[in-house]
């Protein structure tokens, strides 16, 4: 389907669903402090005017970012996405500030040259500020405040295909010059600077570095096995969830992976589901937004296929840490292997429904609620690590890892 084919009557009908269908199926409803109907007047009222598609997709993102629900999501139809883009640019937020990661080096970029570890200070002559809060942040949804700011730094530059930009940066040596970049991967596109699944390294010492980017790859569990067949010299092991971001999917592979690393079984978080009820709702009888369905958590028992790691285990986690990455990290407290280090994570996981909507529309909503096993809720705080590490630009710049330094400490033998 083309863009701009949307008739008033069928962007009407896409957000009456998607309000329906949050109303009836999303699960934390206690934590949402918008009024949802006024939500409601108001995009009914902008789906009757003469918005684009594009312009309509960006009002059910600010609908759904109302939420706070860091698994939700707004499926629009693939034409739609194609005239959405932003720059092969990788941003990241340290203290709140957006700094260049990486960028893929094509014609433009060469010319460009927007140069690794500089900071975005400005966005079409808007400090970077004022353009973040104003035109990112109401259409980002994230169950914290740190996540939001995360992936609204990642998103900054998004906007019409084929634009051009002008930003402001601040290279890593203190001089500041402007750059012009074009919007120009697009939604639809495979984003050229897409992690693999799994990374590994070996640092001084023997300790192996695996980054696990992806548990929702097929593959990710085969990966681990076929680079760790049995442990050989490994004296010690750093998982880092830090760049793993949400998605459906994968939490069975975590557990996988972590039931190489135990000599004894683990219980994985429990969770519990919306159970509508509609003859509670009469006046004699209770409201149903009380009822659930709960699942206790599972038993993960060490796997016997392969060897296990006995060494010293630790996992890293950011506001990035998000989906079946924070199942994981619950799973690897209650196995007590070791310690989580860095910051709290994304607070956004649990089962995620596809619901299609209308004229090739959807909506992605989280539809359970996931606690540890004593029924401690992380949903909306995310799970705190128990030696925290405060990531600076000072050390940013100066390219200190301090999260994976104190973890380096710990492996070694330094538990304080």
């Amino acid at each position: 389907m083309s863009a701009q084919q949307l008739s008033p009557a069928d962007r009407q009908l896409i957000v009456v669903k998607l309000w329906a269908e949050a109303r009836a199926n999303y699960a934390y409803w206690d934590r949402v402090h918008a009024d949802w109907d006024s939500a409601l007047t108001a995009d009914l009222a902008l789906a009757q005017g003469r918005a684009t598609d594009r312009q309509f997709f960006r009002a059910l993102r600010r609908l759904l970012a109302l939420l706070g629900d860091g698994e939700s999501d707004v499926r629009a139809p693939g034409a739609v996405q194609a005239r959405v883009a932003r720059p092969p640019i990788e941003l990241r937020a340290v203290e709140r500030r957006p700094f260049i990661i990486d960028y893929a080096p094509n014609d433009e970029m060469r010319i460009a040259r927007p140069e690794r570890l500089a900071e975005v200070l400005a966005v079409q002559g808007i400090p970077v500020d004022t353009w973040i809060r104003d035109s990112v942040l109401p259409e980002v949804s994230a169950a914290t405040p740190a996540a939001r700011w995360e992936r609204a730094v990642a998103r900054m530059l998004e906007g019409e295909k084929g634009t051009a930009l002008h930003v402001r940066l601040r290279l890593p040596g203190g001089a500041e010059r402007g750059a012009s970049v074009t919007r120009a991967v697009a939604l639809s596109d495979r984003w050229p600077l897409e992690h693999p699944a799994l990374e590994g390294d070996t640092l001084p010492g023997g300790v192996a570095w695996v980054r696990i980017n992806s548990l929702a790859d097929p593959d990710i569990v085969r990966l681990f096995d076929h680079a760790f067949p049995d442990f050989a010299n490994v004296t010690g092991m750093i998982l880092d969830l830090r760049e793993h971001g949400g998605g459906s999917g994968g939490r069975e592979a975590g557990y996988q992976i972590l039931a190489r690393l135990t000599d004894r079984p683990f219980l994985t978080s429990r969770w519990r589901t919306p159970q509508y009820r509609p003859a509670y709702r009469g006046q004699d009888m209770p409201d149903s937004a009380g009822a659930w369905f709960t699942a206790p958590p599972d038993t993960i028992r060490p796997r016997s296929d392969r060897p296990r790691f006995k060494g010293p285990v630790a996992v890293l986690s950011s506001p990035r840490t998000s989906g079946p990455a924070e199942d994981l990290l619950v799973a690897f407290r209650n196995a007590a292997r070791g310690p989580i280090l860095g910051e709290p994570s994304a607070g956004s996981t649990g089962q995620v429904l596809a619901i299609p909507l209308a004229k090739g529309w959807g909506v992605q909503l989280c539809v359970t609620r996931d606690a540890f096993p004593d029924g401690s809720e992380f949903a909306g705080f995310g799970v705190a690590p128990e030696l925290p590490v405060v990531v600076t630009v000072k050390d940013f710049l100066a390219g200190r890892d301090v999260a994976l330094d104190r973890a380096r400490e710990y492996i070694s033998g330094n538990r304080r």
